[in-house]
């Protein structure tokens, strides 16, 4: 067993003092003030700092040079969990653009492999598409789009992949897709899709519970058109996910939306490309040269692809440029998203009971060290 404090510790959304995480077998077994530490446990005091819960990434297409597309292997995982780990990042999705299903079912094995041998950060994956509308492909392999296939439920049969997300378009895919997909626990995202208002109200209603990078890939929230936005906005079912870079929204619209759903309903995503974390200052992604200038990832028509952010920007910029409070960050950034998930009794927030996956950072927000669970077995 080992005690972990600081000057401030994020429990329960307030910070706290004096106060200190007992870690044993990877969770969290208890929260006591630390002059109750017992003297024979080791105490690691990370001084005038704070520590908040590790933050998970739903959606995470690649980082230190590596696109899973590209390397759908274990050795591909770890080095994009690994990109990431040093931004906060202690759990995500890796994420599968539209890709062949030999693609998708290679990917599925490297997942399953990677949590067979405890790979802690792997929470499971994102399969975004192939399920999609290619009037909002974006940069998506228009060939690859189909509407549904069951084989792809047998794959979800066949291999152990702990938390699945999937990326679809409800107006393409027919409800027995669906609701093979909830029957499998899959939690189910709209987005690359044309759906107007109803038929996104419907698709929440079955199960379609999740809003892919909000704003981006499908129609605009309009005055006598409010669209999936919409929905997202009137159905407290609904989770929506954002990309907080200042390339993919406008800081006033982000702002507003953000303020609409609230941090229990907001979710932080990096949409990640090979550059973060990585030496490279662009990429290929199928057949298309992306550029990454300033920041953002886009194609030579200026067709954003991805993002180049990590989810510790996310939270600054959410911080500094949105003027949100950094307890709501953190919580758009960690618990929203494992509540989302189904994964809010695990991982998300520090408490007993819980992985011990945390952050330390400093006054001035810079990430001082990332610490896995797996760490104190």
């Amino acid at each position: 067993m080992i005690a972990v404090t600081a000057k401030h510790i994020l429990i329960g959304g307030q910070w706290v003092s004096d106060q200190a995480l007992l870690i044993e077998n990877g969770k969290i077994s208890a929260i006591r003030d630390r002059t109750q530490i017992a003297s024979g446990i080791e105490l690691k005091d990370f001084g005038d700092t704070y520590l908040a819960p590790g933050l998970f990434d739903i959606q995470v297409n690649g980082g230190g040079d590596v696109l899973l597309n590209d390397e759908p292997t274990v050795g591909g995982l770890l080095a994009i969990a690994k990109a990431h780990q040093k931004f906060g990042t202690t759990s995500l999705l890796p994420t599968l653009i539209t890709d062949t299903f030999e693609t998708m079912r290679q990917a599925a094995a490297a997942v399953a492999e990677a949590r067979a041998q405890g790979r802690h950060q792997i929470k499971g994956i994102h399969f975004e598409g192939p399920f999609l509308n290619t009037a909002r492909k974006g940069v998506h392999h228009a060939p690859y789009i189909r509407e549904f296939e069951n084989r792809f439920l047998d794959l979800l049969d066949e291999f152990d992949l702990g938390a699945v997300l999937v990326t679809l378009a409800p107006e393409n895919v027919p409800p027995e897709f669906i609701k093979g997909l909830r029957a499998r626990d899959v939690v189910l995202s709209m987005g690359h899709t044309t759906a107007n208002f109803e038929t996104a109200k419907a698709a929440i209603t079955q199960g379609v519970t999740g809003l892919t990078h909000l704003f981006n890939a499908m129609p605009p929230f309009l005055s006598r058109e409010p669209g999936p936005i919409g929905a997202a906005f009137e159905d407290t079912r609904s989770f929506a996910s954002v990309i907080a870079d200042g390339h993919h929204i406008h800081p006033s619209t982000l702002k507003t939306a953000l303020q609409l759903l609230g941090p229990d309903r907001s979710i932080l995503i990096t949409d990640a490309m090979p550059p973060v974390g990585g030496m490279g200052s662009g990429f290929k992604l199928m057949d298309l040269d992306i550029l990454v200038e300033d920041g953002r990832c886009q194609t030579a028509d200026g067709t954003l692809a991805g993002a180049c952010i990590s989810m510790w920007d996310a939270v600054q910029y959410c911080r500094q440029t949105l003027n949100f409070s950094i307890e709501d960050c953190l919580q758009m950034a960690s618990a929203t998203p494992a509540r989302f998930m189904g994964l809010g009794s695990q991982i998300g927030t520090l408490q007993q009971g819980y992985d011990a996956d945390f952050i330390c950072f400093s006054p001035d927000g810079r990430i001082l060290n990332t610490h896995l669970a797996t760490e104190f077995k």
